[in-house]
C-alpha cells in the first residue's frame, strides 16, 4: 500500500511539474485577454489517473505565480483548472469526446471575470468569454484530445497503480 501512495504522489508531482514547465515555455501566449494555454491540454489526464487532479491544480497554481499573475488570477484561475480536472475525472468512463468540455467551460466562465475585474481589461465580458473559450477549445479540445488518443493506447500500463508490485 505504501508503494501505491508513493507512486500516486510521484504521478501528481510529475504532472504538476509538466504543467509548470509547459506554462512557462509558452507563457507569451498563455496569459492575457487572448490566450491559448498549451498546458491546459493536460486537463485530460484525470481520465487516466486521479493523481492528475491535485497535480493540475498545484501545477496551475505555481504556473500562475511564476507567470506573474495577480492574486485573484492565481486563486480563481487555479480553481477553474481544478473544477475542470475534477469533472474530467468524474466523467472518465463516459463518452471520451466530451472530456474536454469541463475545463473549457470552467475556464470560459471564470477567467474572463478575473481579466475584467482583476486586471481591468475593458473588453465586454462576452468577448472575453469568447476569446478564452476559443483558446481553451484549442488547448483542451484539440491538443487535449490528441493527448487522450495517444495515451489511450497505454491506458493499462502508463498509470498503473502498482499495488501488486
Amino acid at each position: 500500500m505504501k508503494l501505491h501512495k508513493t507512486r500516486w504522489i510521484a504521478h501528481a508531482s510529475m504532472i504538476a511539474a509538466i504543467y509548470i514547465i509547459v506554462t512557462w515555455l509558452f507563457a507569451p501566449f498563455g496569459f492575457g485577454e487572448i490566450q491559448v494555454r498549451i498546458s491546459e491540454a493536460l486537463t485530460i489526464l484525470p481520465a487516466f489517473t486521479p493523481a492528475a487532479v491535485p497535480g493540475l491544480f498545484v501545477g496551475c497554481l505555481i504556473g500562475n505565480i511564476l507567470g506573474g499573475a495577480i492574486l485573484p488570477d492565481i486563486i480563481f484561475g487555479s480553481l477553474a483548472t481544478l473544477i475542470g480536472a475534477v469533472l474530467v475525472y468524474r466523467m472518465r468512463d463516459k463518452h471520451s469526446f466530451l472530456l474536454p468540455l469541463p475545463p473549457i467551460l470552467s475556464n470560459t466562465l471564470i477567467v474572463p471575470f478575473v481579466l475584467r475585474y482583476g486586471y481591468g481589461i475593458a473588453l465586454p465580458l462576452p468577448l472575453l468569454m469568447f476569446s478564452i473559450g476559443i483558446g481553451e477549445l484549442i488547448s483542451c479540445g484539440v491538443l487535449g484530445m490528441i493527448l487522450h488518443r495517444a495515451l489511450s493506447r497505454y491506458r493499462n500500463t502508463l498509470f498503473h497503480s502498482g499495488q501488486n508490485q
